[in-house]
């Protein structure tokens, strides 16, 4: 009880606060994200008239887009408008803006990509990403996966972006695990700048199912294998997940209770079969939207008020 006073209390000063602000500033319209600061903001703004634009980046809209929805101009949206529940008139698919280093990888860009990180010595690489923060649970399923896949392939390496706080307990671990001729086949980064070169010279890329790094992987028309976190607020990444997997553009691996089974024979079974990897390929580039940043600008313009 006290905390919903606590949240009602800051959100009528915001909006105050707010409306202050659009009267001296006097925009002509507004580009809203999400997150708790645009739930004052997207109401001053329709209580003073000036139209406003949300953005949702995953297939569940977050809980402050969905509060002041109803008083936006437009919904710009990342995956096709079927998927959200906003009015279909006023809801535009623009994707999500990903950096310009990410573009469609073809053959000879991976080879490009693999002489630049000095892997074109192998013949398949495996990429897996838990994001910046890493994934804890992801990461233990392919610590416990790496060993089968490095005795069957044995001209693969594999490239673990396992999070900052976690990059040297994951060192240590294949250390103590792999024999020591294995141990050069795995490359532990804590994070990556270049994230782009990494898995565009993969043959398979394995991540969460957040929904830039989806954007990014799909501008590059890249076969991944998708592990959705169940715990997130909202299920987003569930919904993001289910999405794409109906659509033939992701293969999607549960987490398990125990062990890593699903995802060796996931793994497996792609790295075995070049054209179910195509085919992924193809589904996942339909998602693209390598001008999104310009289709979200040209839209804002659009809606300007004259």
């Amino acid at each position: 009880m006290a905390k919903n006073v606590r949240d009602g209390f800051r959100v009528a000063v915001g909006l105050i606060e707010a409306r202050l602000l659009l009267k001296k500033l006097k925009p002509d319209i507004i580009f809203i994200k999400g997150g708790f600061v645009g739930v004052p903001v997207g109401l001053a703004a329709a209580w003073c008239k000036i139209p406003f634009i949300t953005h949702d980046s995953d297939a569940v809209p977050g809980l402050a887009n969905r509060i002041i929805g109803r008083w936006a101009k437009v919904h710009a949206v990342a995956l096709p408008k079927e998927v959200y529940s906003y009015p279909p008139d006023k809801t535009t698919t623009v994707g999500v803006p990903v950096q310009g280093y990410f573009k469609r990888v073809d053959d000879k860009l991976k080879r490009q990509y693999r002489r630049e990180l000095k892997l074109d010595k192998y013949k398949e690489i495996i990429f897996v990403t838990g994001g910046g923060q890493g994934a804890k649970k992801l990461n233990s399923m392919v610590s416990d996966s790496v060993s089968t896949w490095l005795k069957r392939y044995e001209d693969l390496v594999v490239i673990h972006v396992a999070g900052r706080t976690h990059e040297k307990q994951i060192a240590d671990d294949y250390a103590k695990a792999l024999p020591p001729s294995n141990v050069a086949r795995v490359l532990v980064k804590g994070y990556v700048e270049d994230l782009y070169r990494y898995s565009g010279a993969a043959d398979l890329v394995i991540a969460r199912a957040g929904a830039t790094n989806i954007a990014e992987f799909a501008v590059q028309a890249k076969a991944c294998i998708i592990v959705p976190n169940p715990l997130l607020t909202g299920g987003h990444q569930l919904k993001n997940a289910e999405i794409l997997e109906k659509s033939g553009a992701v293969k999607v691996v549960k987490e398990p209770k125990t062990g890593a089974g699903e995802l060796i024979a996931a793994t497996i079974e792609l790295l075995d079969n070049a054209t179910e990897r195509e085919r992924l390929e193809q589904n996942i580039y339909s998602f693209a939207k390598p001008d999104s940043a310009r289709q979200l600008s040209e839209l804002i313009r659009r809606n300007a008020q004259k």
